[in-house]
């Protein structure tokens, strides 16, 4: 077993990562610009169009608010972080395949696009990659935050 010296190692030597180290730090970066520009978006259907599209709108307010969720999580990390992690990564997920399905399905249920539709199309398909390299991120340092 290795001797704990000068900060918090695991029994190879090998310094622990928190979810917002490393890659996570892009990650948590990522997550940032996502809820910022969701908010935007969101805010300024909301306030102008809202009678045009609201399912639409409010859910790209929801997405909003997962990004702001999970983007404090990641970069918090600890026990509590990383539960929230885990919690929006995963409704994201299940977020941008079922509205992503469902828009791509019946667009007329869409007359106009969220952060999701489309699979995340109107945004590179970066909200339906995000959640899937958040969850990898968080299993990947699981091990880390036990030791």
């Amino acid at each position: 077993m290795a001797e704990r010296s000068g900060g918090p190692t695991t029994t190879t030597d090998r310094p622990t990562r928190t979810t917002s180290s490393g890659p996570g730090r892009l990650l948590v970066a990522v997550y940032l610009l996502f809820a910022i520009a969701a908010t935007c978006r969101a805010g300024l259907q909301i306030v102008t169009r809202f009678d045009e599209a609201p399912v639409a709108y409010l859910l790209s307010a929801l997405a909003a608010v997962i990004y702001i969720v999970a983007t404090v999580g990641l970069a918090r990390g600890g026990t509590g972080g990383r539960r929230t992690a885990w919690l929006c990564c995963t409704v994201e997920l299940v977020g941008v395949l079922a509205v992503g399905l469902t828009s791509v399905l019946d667009p007329a249920l869409f007359p106009d696009d969220t952060v999701w539709s489309g699979f995340g199309s109107g945004y590179g398909y970066v909200p339906l990659v995000l959640p899937v390299l958040g969850l990898i991120w968080l299993a990947r340092t699981r091990r880390d935050a036990q030791v």
